[in-house]
């Protein structure tokens, strides 16, 4: 069976700002729990080994062991902000990924608890969802052109997409505020370099 990443929607369109490697834990995380055949939790950690990550990803050892203890650094203390209807209106909800992480040195590898709020949005997947093989973004090298992939691979049933404000976009691709206002510069930084990858 191939590796394949299954988002709802509402993730695949929200906002947040993960680094290439957190991109990949993520990623990873989403394909242990199917394949381990425990599912997700808000309990038991899901483990992701450096191996794993070395393979799926074609880098270096000693580089990919430095940069998932990095990524544990940083992943707990990102945050994701998306919408939700609920009976009265829509909701605007913003929640962190990971309850706890973990590298564990003596085996190069990294325990996540994703938070309560992520759950739903990689289990329950009755409604809108998106789904592609981990193969498709692996060789991907911005965390950029990931996050294009998937808003572009969302609308691929459709065959267009909709418009997306400047604004709206930068935010979902994790664009900070400030950064890339002049258009010419947003274009040859991220949108060009991006596009080529994909294609």
């Amino acid at each position: 069976m191939k590796d394949l990443i299954v988002k709802d929607n509402a993730l695949i369109n929200a906002s947040y700002n993960l680094d290439l490697v957190e991109q990949r834990l993520i990623l990873l995380a989403i394909i242990e729990a199917r394949e381990s055949g425990r599912g997700i939790n808000a309990n038991d950690p899901l483990t992701i080994h450096a191996e794993s990550y070395i393979n799926h990803f074609d880098v270096l050892k000693n580089g990919a062991y430095q940069a998932l203890k990095e990524a544990c650094k940083d992943l707990f203390a990102r945050q994701f902000s998306y919408q939700e209807q609920r009976g009265k209106g829509i909701a605007h909800i913003t929640s962190r990924w990971v309850s706890q992480i973990a590298y564990i040195e003596k085996t190069a590898s990294v325990e996540l608890i994703f938070s309560p709020a992520i759950i739903p949005l990689i289990t329950r997947l009755e409604k809108q969802f998106t789904s592609y093989e981990l193969e498709q973004v692996s060789q991907l090298k911005s965390a950029y052109a990931v996050r294009l992939y998937e808003i572009l691979i969302a609308w691929r049933s459709t065959g267009k997409t909709p418009v997306i404000g400047l604004d709206d976009f930068k935010k979902q691709i994790g664009i900070n505020e400030g950064d890339y206002k002049r258009i010419d510069v947003l274009k040859s930084r991220v949108l060009e370099p991006s596009i080529k990858q994909i294609n």
